[in-house]
């Protein structure tokens, strides 16, 4: 940097010089791979030296309104974050067009200020590809994105329908939280599978399409009233329903992999059909209108002594005489009863 640039802005200038002093050092070592420059609050990489041999460069929390051309030369970049800018679509269009990074795996655009999903047909080894906390209301453009994409994060945006998912054969961990879903669909080609968030949105009937890898799956803050549709997913580990209007537990006796069960904050009265699960940790019931503590132990019997989380606080249940000893005595393994630590 010559001398007397960046006067200024003194705090991009203290941010290129920390950033090109922390290069040299590496540099002393070998070729510098990694340029890390969040929470510098930088307005342009203007000030910044770019080495040609990166593979990783973080732009978190930054104030950048364009993408630096300089980045679409850098031929071994793997990994490119742009998370928590200003970039709008404008902005990000000219990454369709830097074919020396075509071998990029991992993408995020989350936090800034996109519309639409941006042209990433380029990058055909696309691994990650992260667009939440944007203005997006359509998944068009994801017929585009590479079918070897394994991680696809949309939430926090206004998107009204589930479309153009059907290639991604190899996804692992799909999220679509904070949306304006109503309705599951075309969701029956993603075989793999395992991480599904839907939360905050309006679906009102669970359809999983017959997802049997499914290991992680979250409606919380929906409009269920029905647990029936994850009987087939006997892979399950973790089922977050919080904040529904789920009246009755059922359709849960065959998932005898389920660790975490988060049905809190509906309207059960009554705690059944998991009688017959082994392996279950962590039970979340509060905030329901479960009458009493009689019968809890046959309800729970097969998760009797795996047991170590309940929380039923604000149900009926929880003004019981003797409520934390009871609990106590029935699961002798329980590490905590609602917010209180057991010693």
């Amino acid at each position: 940097m010559a001398s007397g640039e960046g006067a200024g802005d003194p705090q991009a200038a203290a941010a290129s010089g920390e950033a090109e002093a922390k290069m040299e050092t590496e540099e002393q070592e070998g070729p510098v791979l990694c340029l890390d420059l969040t929470s510098y609050q930088l307005h342009d990489l203007s000030e910044v030296e770019i080495p040609p041999t990166l593979e990783e460069v973080d732009l978190t929390a930054n104030r950048l309104t364009s993408a630096d051309p300089r980045i679409g030369r850098l031929a071994g970049l793997r990994k490119l974050s742009f998370r928590q800018n200003l970039l709008d679509d404008a902005a990000v269009a000219p990454l369709s067009s830097w074919d020396a990074i075509a071998g990029l795996q991992e993408l995020v655009l989350r936090d800034n200020k996109l519309s639409r999903i941006p042209d990433a047909s380029i990058f055909k080894g696309l691994l990650i590809f992260d667009v939440s906390f944007n203005e997006i209301s359509s998944l068009t453009g994801l017929s585009k994105v590479s079918s070897t994409l394994k991680e696809l994060y949309v939430s926090k945006n206004e998107v009204a329908k589930m479309e153009e998912l059907e290639h991604f054969h190899a996804l692992e961990i799909l999220e679509l939280g904070s949306n304006r879903l109503r309705v599951m669909e075309n969701l029956e080609t993603l075989t793999n599978l395992q991480e599904l968030w839907l939360g905050r949105n309006r679906i009102r009937t669970v359809n999983l399409c017959g997802l049997k890898l499914i290991k992680k799956i979250s409606f919380q803050s929906n409009r269920l009233t029905s647990m029936d549709g994850f009987q087939e997913c006997i892979a399950l580990e973790e089922l977050y329903l919080s904040h529904n209007g789920i009246q009755k537990m059922e359709g849960l006796s065959t998932l005898q992999n389920l660790r975490v069960l988060d049905v809190s904050s509906n309207k059960l009265t009554a705690i059944e059909n998991i009688e017959t699960l082994t392996r279950l940790e962590d039970l979340w019931l509060n905030d329901n209108q479960i009458p009493s503590l009689d019968g809890i132990e046959a309800a729970l019997a097969g998760s009797r002594k795996k047991l170590t989380t309940i929380y039923l606080e604000r149900n009926p249940c929880a003004k019981t005489p003797n409520y934390s000893s009871t609990l106590k005595q029935v699961f002798p393994n329980l590490e905590q009863i609602d917010s209180d630590i057991i010693a």
